[in-house]
This record gives C-alpha cells, structure tokens and sequence, in this order.
C-alpha cells in the first residue's frame, strides 16, 4: 500500500497542526481568516455597485440584473473548490501524499475548465441574457459590457477561489485572506481610475474586478508553487482523473447548489412580493436579503475552516478530535445564530436603518423582518451539520439537505403558503421560517444518528 509520507521539516510539522494543535486555538485560526475572506468577497460587487451608481442609473440596474449569472460563477468556483478542499484534506490525513498532489493538481485543471465554459458564455449568450430580463437598451447595453468582460477573463476568479480552497486544505487559510484583502483593495483603487479617469464606464467596474481577481490568483499560485507548501504540483499531472475529480464533484455539489439556488430563491421572492405587496414589499426583501449576509458569511467562514480539521482528522482516524472540532463548530455556530435571531426579534429596525433612511421602508421592513427572521435560530444548526456532511465525505446526504431547504421546502411555499393564508405578504415572508425549521430538524436529526456510524467507518481504516 502506498504511503508517501514526506520527510519532517519545519514546514511540514506547520501544515500538520491540524492533527496535532489543540482543536480550540486551531479553530480560531482557520476560521477567522475563512469569516473575513467571504465578508470581502462579498464587498466586489458591494464596491462596483456604489461606483456605478454614480455613472447613471441604468447602468446600476444593469449590474443587478448581472448578478445571477455572476452568482453562479460562484457557485461553480466555490461548489468545487470545497469538494477539492475536503478530498484534499482527507489525503492529508491519511498521509497519503500522492493522492493529495493529484487532488490539487485536477482541482487547478477543472478552475481552466470551469474558466473555459463561461469565455464561451460570455462570447455567445450575454445578449440574450440580458433581453430575456429587459427591453430597455440602454439597460440592456450597459450590462453586456459589464457581464461580458467577466466572463471572458474569469480565470482569476477560478483560480483564485480553489488555489484559496487548497490553502486552507493545509491550514494556510490567513494566506486565504490575505488573496481576498489584497483582491478587494486592488479593485477599491482600479474602479474611480477605470470608470471615471479614463471614461470606461461599467465596463471599467468589470475590468478592475478581474484585474483584482488575476492579482488575488497570482498570489496564491505564488505559495502552491513554492517551498513553503506541503503539494508538489505538476502541469503534466493536471489531466482530469475520474477517480480522483468524481468525489470531489459530489462532495462539492451541495455547496454548489446552496450557492446557486439564491438567484432562484431571489426571483421567486420578489416575483411574489411584487405581486402582493408592491416596491415597498420588494425593497424590504432587498435590505432583509443584505441583513441576512451578517449571519450567513460568519456561519458560512467558521464551517469552511473547521472542515479541513474534521476531514484530516478523519482521514487520519483520529474521531476523538473530529468530535472536538464538531462540537466546538456547533456551539459557536447555534450560539451566534441564536443571539443574531434576538436582535432581530428586539430591534430589527436598527438592521433597516443601517441599509435605509426613508421612515416609511424602516417600518415596514422591521415588521417583514420579525416574520421573515422567525426561525433564523435554526440556521445554525442546518449549516453545522449540512457542513460537516461535507467534511466527512458524505456527498449524497449533503446534497440532499442542499435541496430539502431551498428548493424541496423554501421555492414551493413561497408560491403555496399566499393561497392558503389570508394575509399574502405575511405568508410569503413566513416560508423562510417555516423551511429553516424544517430542514434544520431534519439535517440534525439526520447528522446525529449518523456521525458516530461514519466515524466507525474512520476508525476502522485508520
């Protein structure tokens, strides 16, 4: 049986922290650099979105309509950049070296392949996108400049997001952050510069969020490619390998589904609000959906750096600081969920006012956030352990809990709960507490029956 253990060295006694660090500091290590990575990531289209405001307004309701498929940009990247980042570190765990190299290696290939799929979207399907969403052309133009400048030169974007993934594989996740800080503060100086200096308009926000992207790459190739890092990547290696690439798909699928679902869950939300509640209905969801990013980022960044501790230790067979980990992950996650949840119960105002002046929207939007916020406690508990299904290579159960939340429970009430119950706005709010309910006592009670019959199944090979 092929072992490939390396030789110990200072560097390589660093990245295996993971299977020798006490879990409590170890967590606060990886998953505070994982929390402040996806709050910046999140601040690309936060800044493109305030500069271009200030260029005209079709030019602002352009880049809105460009954020679905943006979105699943994302979702492609980050979908496959976790299932690398579980399998990867499962190898590392079982000191299986090879396999770990080979991991990475796909993992880099499938982020060109994922890059070559949207260059072709974006030289062939950016017009019809935005005509299937407006007959305005003005609109209509001002996004196919943007959109299409994005997809063309999305390599960076690709690969920064799994060379983020493989770093974090192996601990390095403050080297994560430092892509995305360094990403984010390149952008903030390129859009004035590009939009407004050198008159480029929407299509200078574009440019400036790839630059800021090929840079945030450049970075994290910069340390996969050294001497610092436990991989030893290879261009002849990259080749898709079935064995390999397969789990780390199914793996991956889930995220990729929780990613993707939010254009989806997004029209289907405004699509009915518009319909019963009109603008100001809509406007509410708008600042609730912005309102609901201040849990789900945290939450999201602790689970992702808690994953590679549980997956190496699993890997490594070591289920006692698998449940450590576990167990730390879910206290803070159900802690945080809970206390987000009474804030939003006692002053949901002080959330609308942050995002809004006008008295009118305040109000209403502190009434819709009590309903819509009702069952936000769970949301801990849901991604938790949906997370950690993940982490201990549980692909079909993960992805079904994907979907139970989102697209089984969440879509259909939002269109059957208003003809059932008398006040429409109402019931379209309360689909979200009534889904986060239900998932979240399904993916418990499903985790808990389980996880110590995975672990087992660790310990058995170990």
């Amino acid at each position: 049986m092929e072992n490939n253990r390396p030789q110990t060295s200072p560097v390589m006694e660093r990245e295996n922290i993971m299977g020798t660090m006490e879990i409590n500091p170890l967590l606060v290590k990886l998953s505070v650099p994982m929390m402040i990575s996806m709050l910046v990531q999140a601040l690309y289209n936060v800044v493109d979105s305030v500069f271009v405001s200030w260029v005209s307004e079709e030019a602002l309701t352009a880049v809105s309509l460009a954020f679905s498929l943006q979105n699943m940009m994302i979702a492609v990247g980050v979908g496959t950049g976790v299932g690398v980042n579980a399998m990867l570190s499962k190898s590392l765990g079982e000191k299986n070296q090879k396999r770990a190299n080979a991991t990475a290696e796909n993992g880099i290939f499938l982020s060109a392949c994922s890059f070559l799929v949207f260059l072709v979207i974006g030289l062939t399907c950016i017009k019809p996108y935005f005509y299937a969403q407006t007959s305005d052309d003005a609109i209509a133009l001002q996004g196919i400049r943007y959109l299409s400048v994005c997809c063309i030169f999305s390599l960076g974007l690709f690969t920064q997001t799994m060379g983020e993934k493989l770093l974090a594989a192996t601990g390095r996740t403050q080297l994560s952050m430092i892509s995305q800080l360094v990403g984010a503060v390149v952008n903030i100086i390129l859009d004035p510069i590009l939009i407004f200096a050198l008159n480029m308009g929407v299509r200078g926000a574009a440019t400036a969020t790839v630059i800021s992207q090929a840079v945030g790459a450049v970075w994290v190739l910069r340390f996969l490619t050294g001497n610092r890092t436990r991989l030893r990547l290879s261009v002849k290696n990259m080749p898709l390998v079935g064995k390999v690439i397969g789990p780390c798909l199914g793996l991956g699928v889930s995220t990729f589904v929780m990613i993707a679902t939010e254009s989806i869950l997004s029209i289907s939300f405004n699509s009915s609000l518009a319909r019963y509640g009109g603008d100001i209905a809509v406007g509410a969801m708008t600042i609730i959906t912005s309102a609901t990013q201040l849990l789900s980022m945290p939450v999201q960044g602790l689970c992702q750096g808690a994953q590679p501790i549980m997956s190496f230790n699993f890997g490594a067979g070591k289920g006692d600081r698998v449940k450590q980990a576990f167990r730390l992950q879910f206290i803070i996650c159900v802690a945080y969920a809970a206390a987000f949840w009474a804030a939003c119960m006692l002053v949901p105002q002080m959330f609308a006012s942050i995002f809004s002046t006008d008295p009118e929207l305040v109000r209403y939007t502190a009434w819709a956030m009590r309903v819509y916020m009702a069952g936000i406690f769970s949301t801990g508990f849901q991604v938790s352990c949906q997370q950690s299904f993940v982490a201990l290579g549980q692909a079909k159960i993960s992805l079904f809990m994907a979907c139970l939340r989102k697209l089984i429970l969440l879509i259909p009430l939002i269109f059957i709960l208003p003809l059932i119950l008398q006040d429409k706005v109402f019931a379209v709010f309360l689909a979200e507490p009534v889904s986060d309910i239900i998932a979240a006592t399904v993916t418990c009670s499903a985790f808990f029956i389980r996880f110590n019959k995975i672990l087992a199944t660790s310990q058995k090979k170990a």
